[in-house]
């Protein structure tokens, strides 16, 4: 997307460079989502957002999943790429950089990477023996495996056995540095529970990584040996670094860095915690670059309680389920449903049952009657009602003066269930209040001043509510905003975070008898369960 900068004040985050041995999963687009609702909602702060996402191409089980349909594994990755950007385009994911591991600015930004941490003396060649799962691209402790020494993350596949020189990296030097760190910045890995994962590991003990393979072509050889092939993980993680560089920049570190680094937020899933919050800030420290904020990891999802796996044929099909039941539908579920950070589950049944009940029936609904209430005893007009008019202890207008602080507060702190759920008490208050005031019979007692009050304060909640859920489903707050005599399209997030600051539009009180209602259509339509045969 084309980016403005809005204010002297820059957010970068990264979702993580998904690995392209198959086609992207439910996994991939839940995290994705919850990017791209986190810049959505830095732009309207005012803040100038760069997004990164991208695609991990190279090692091992990539070369086997392009020998397997006999292609080589630069046509394999071009196979599989466009998947991803046609997945992000459908989830309405508007992404600033698409970083692949495999193109040359990241081959030249690794190059000078590995002299930064060459010439501090922190890589050294070796003998590497252990177990090793290609699938993770990671060897591992004895202590990890499960019975049959198979992987505890892939649990279908045994571990290979390795005896083979290798080029490491000095991670050991970094422990105290790092304990420093997680301990001075209590903030720097989330959730609290995936800090107390990282502690654990690191208090253990660090071994030197492995940073290079042998009998490996694909991927960036080794600059001080080219019979040696850079192990995945160096290469992929500065991945997130040459997304940096600006189309017409020289493939430098001093361009790279020069404007987004460091980065604020690293979001990733929980199976891949170790290398961006040990390995990733080791590196860093070692070629003396500054660290991200933030690195979050959430958890895994399941689907009916059960581990997805296509093995077992428990999947989840991003691209069905968004073409079934629409782009919102499935962002809004994803970031209501699971509580970020923790593992969470898929049920179709469950999906339906939220979806009619929050968006349908609460959501959708207010929406509908407000507006058929304004045209049938205010002649379509917004009230005449100064904010000041009504009283500090109505109900909605009790909820919505510290609504806005509190959703932002949801929002930084990546809890977007909370977030959802604050909105939507407003939601069903005014739905409740609706009921309670009863302005049909206020009209019919000719207490028209009355009506007014009451429709103003339902108006002003549904555009607040629409407002404040905007970063989850952009599109049907649109429909809503747009309705209520806004002509603001939050998928056009630079005019929005324009016309619609958060300072403003995140305060009760907004609306005004000047503007002009749009045309009442419905916003979510109730979705029929699929009838079983």
């Amino acid at each position: 997307m084309n980016r403005v900068d809005i204010t002297g004040k820059r957010f970068a985050l990264t979702t993580p460079l998904y690995y392209v041995n198959d086609l992207p999963h439910i996994g991939s687009a839940y995290t994705t989502i919850a990017a791209d609702a986190v810049a959505r909602f830095q732009r309207l702060l005012g803040n100038s957002v760069l997004l990164v996402t991208g695609t991990d191409e190279h090692g091992q089980k990539i070369q086997r999943s392009a020998e397997a349909k006999g292609l080589n594994p630069q046509e394999f990755c071009d196979e599989i790429v466009p998947n991803f950007v046609s997945l992000w385009e459908l989830l309405n994911i508007q992404y600033d950089r698409f970083s692949r591991t495999s193109a040359p600015n990241n081959g030249a930004i690794v190059k000078e990477f590995f002299q930064r941490v060459w010439e501090k003396d922190d890589i050294y060649l070796g003998q590497q023996k252990g177990w090793y799962c290609v699938s993770c691209e990671e060897f591992k402790d004895e202590r990890e495996l499960l019975e049959g020494n198979r992987c505890p993350i892939h649990t279908n596949k045994p571990v290979e056995w390795r005896d083979e020189e290798n080029y490491f990296f000095r991670l050991s030097k970094y422990q105290d540095r790092l304990l420093k760190l997680y301990h001075e910045q209590p903030d720097f890995i989330q959730p609290e529970s995936r800090r107390n994962e990282v502690l654990n590991f690191v208090n253990q003990g660090l071994q030197d990584f492995s940073i290079s393979r042998v009998n490996l072509d694909w991927g960036f050889p080794v600059p001080e040996n080219p019979k040696h092939t850079l192990y995945v993980w160096f290469d992929a993680l500065l991945g997130y670094i040459s997304a940096l560089l600006e189309p017409d920049d020289e493939p430098t570190l001093a361009a790279a860095l020069s404007k987004w680094f460091p980065f604020n937020l690293h979001l990733i899933g929980k199976d891949i915690l170790r290398f961006h919050a040990v390995y990733l800030p080791a590196m860093l420290m070692s070629s003396e670059l500054p660290l991200p904020n933030k690195i979050f990891a959430h958890g895994f999802l399941t689907k009916d309680g059960r581990k997805m796996g296509k093995t077992t044929g428990n999947t989840i099909d991003p691209v069905a389920l968004v073409n079934t039941y629409g782009t919102d539908a499935v962002r809004y579920y994803f970031l209501k449903e699971i509580e970020f950070g923790k593992d969470g589950d898929f049920n179709e049944v469950r999906f339906i049952d939220v979806l009619n009940a929050d968006l349908a029936n609460d959501f959708g609904n207010l929406l509908n009657r407000i507006l058929g209430m304004v045209k049938k005893y205010c002649d379509g007009n917004i009230p005449s009602v100064a904010n000041e008019n009504i009283p500090a202890e109505n109900p909605l207008k009790a909820i919505g003066l510290h609504l806005g602080e509190d959703v932002k507060n949801a929002y930084e702190a990546l809890t977007f269930s909370q977030a959802c759920t604050l909105v939507l008490s407003l939601v069903q208050a005014s739905n409740k209040f609706i009921d309670d005031q009863a302005p049909w019979t206020l009209y019919k007692q000719g207490q028209q001043a009355a009506v007014e009050k009451v429709l103003y304060a339902v108006l002003e909640s549904a555009r607040l509510a629409a407002y404040l859920l905007s970063p989850v489903i952009p599109s049907i707050s649109t429909a809503a905003y747009q309705q209520l005599g806004f002509d603001i399209d939050f998928n056009n997030q630079i005019n929005a975070a324009i016309a619609a600051p958060y300072q403003t539009h995140s305060q009760w009180g907004l609306l005004n008898c000047e503007q002009q209602l749009g045309i009442p259509q419905p916003i979510f339509r109730r979705i029929e369960p699929p009838k079983n045969d």
